[in-house]
């Protein structure tokens, strides 16, 4: 075991007081919504809340795991968004009843993963079990990459649900016009512009309400990403400023984690050296 230095209490000091902060009341509104939803037998809601209390302690072993700190800041930001997205969006219904909410944690989401995405590559070109360089262009580019990819794979997910589950996680938005070559009677490649006046669905008539025509997922999975787009740009910005100065920058600095290295592992470096026997000049 490795002694602690001085700087490592700091971190577990400042890591308590988060535990009784951000993450602490989090957690007791989460109980509460637990406890709640079974005495209203929701039971799919307990899930929720089972899955959000696990994921709060995933930043705790990414910590322990990789001996790194993440710093106060960007681990607060995972709280909230976590709470945002299970307990008010999903149980609250906020993605219903307040618009822009879903477009508001994607955009973060694509900050966040590319956050991770960085992290990983930086900490890897950190190690000292590595000897490769990477240029803060190259660094910024597998951020937005790896922020992108998993925003894909994401709306997959959440397809193959609606698709094999009948969820609607992939909300519906209201068409008003269709566009479209397949309406040119003459077969051309030309766009015919179709506002849709009336609708009627099982004898009812749709103008009413919705409004109109759904589309069934498509804009909100290309504006979920065109959002994650801008959101793993972002990031992709800091982090290439960040390796750019090397740990200058303010923000950057309050997001990235800290590699920790562990007292005694430069002493031992240094003993063994010393240790080492000279080795005898080989005869010619």
């Amino acid at each position: 075991m490795f002694r602690k230095t001085k700087a490592g209490k700091a971190i577990d000091a400042r890591r308590r007081a988060r535990l009784l902060t951000i993450r602490g009341v989090l957690s007791f509104f989460i109980i509460l919504t637990l406890i709640r939803s079974i005495f209203m037998q929701r039971y799919e809601n307990v899930f929720v809340c089972v899955l959000s209390l696990v994921l709060f302690c995933v930043p705790v072993l990414i910590e322990r795991s990789l001996d790194i700190d993440i710093p106060p800041v960007m681990e607060g930001i995972i709280y909230c968004f976590i709470f945002a997205a299970e307990i008010l969006g999903e149980i609250n219904s906020f993605y219903t009843i307040i618009p822009g909410w879903d477009t508001m944690l994607h955009t973060i989401n694509g900050f966040l993963v590319a956050a991770v995405g960085f992290c990983l590559v930086d900490l890897f070109e950190r190690s000292e079990r590595f000897s490769f360089k990477l240029s803060p262009l190259f660094l910024a580019i597998v951020a937005f990459c790896f922020s992108m990819t998993v925003g894909v794979l994401w709306e997959f997910f959440e397809f193959g649900a609606d698709q094999l589950i009948g969820t609607d996680m992939q909300k519906d938005f209201i068409v008003e016009e269709v566009n479209s070559v397949s309406l040119n009677p003459s077969g051309l490649n030309t766009v015919i512009h179709e506002p849709i006046e009336s609708l009627v669905v099982n004898g009812e008539d749709w103008m009413e309400f919705p409004g109109g025509y759904l589309d069934i997922g498509l804009s909100d999975t290309m504006k979920d990403l065109q959002v994650n787009f801008i959101g793993a740009v972002a990031f992709s910005v800091i982090g290439y400023f960040y390796v750019k100065s090397r740990g200058k920058g303010k923000i950057a600095a309050s997001l990235i984690p800290i590699v920790l290295d562990p007292e005694g592992s430069g002493e031992k470096k240094e003993n063994a050296q010393k240790n080492t026997p000279d080795r005898e000049p080989e005869d010619e």
